[in-house]
Order: C-alpha cells, then structure tokens, then sequence
C-alpha cells in the first residue's frame, strides 16, 4: 500500500492514502436525538482509502455533515465527516484511520461478491 509517507521536518504535507475501487452498497446511519440511528440513507461507495471514501448519494438527498457508514455485508460502522460534496459525490473523511485489515476485508468482500 502506497502511503506517501509522512514528513515531520516539513509543515503543512499530508499523508497520502493509495484509494480502491469498491463499488460496494452501504448505507449512511444518521444519529439523531439520544443516539438513536433509526434512519438510513442508501449509497454506493466508490473508492476507499484507509482514511475516507467517496460516496454516491441520490442529489436530491441532504446528507448531514456527520454520520457512521455502514458497509452491506460488514457489521462494523465508520464515524464520518463529510469533506465535499458535489452532485451526487459525496467525499468524507474517516473520524479515525480505519485498521488496514479492516481495509483489506472490505476489499476481499467486493473481489469476492463479483465473482
């Protein structure tokens, strides 16, 4: 995995996190008052990256600025922040870097669902 590295003597450069394509189905959890997560909104993540993803979301959907990612088939959720949006591309950022075996089995899923 290709991770740029990260450069103390140099304020200001950031890691760079080598992004996978995944195509894979997920949903947002929205947190609502006392942290119940009733609602979910359906979308597809396009890439992942041990630090965020890119998300396809219907554009007429508001997607709030926070909220947990959970992949189909994955009982894990994701604290996110989301970083950009345009249309229906959704760019977040993971809360914490994600363990990169978990990367790895979400990457091991997608390979194995499209066989």
């Amino acid at each position: 995995m290709t991770d740029g590295g990260e450069n103390h003597d140099k304020p200001g450069l950031r890691r760079v996190f080598e992004k996978f394509a995944v195509d894979r189905p997920a949903k947002i959890v929205l947190v609502e008052h006392h942290l119940s997560t009733k609602t979910n909104i359906r979308c597809l993540i396009r890439t992942i990256s041990l630090q965020g993803a890119e998300l396809e979301v219907s554009p007429n959907i508001a997607v709030p600025s926070h909220f947990f990612l959970a992949i189909l088939g994955i009982r894990d959720e994701i604290g996110c922040t989301v970083m950009l949006r345009e249309e229906e591309k959704v760019t977040v950022g993971f809360n914490m870097l994600i363990d990169p075996e978990f990367l790895h089995h979400v990457l091991r899923l997608g390979f194995e669902t499209s066989q």
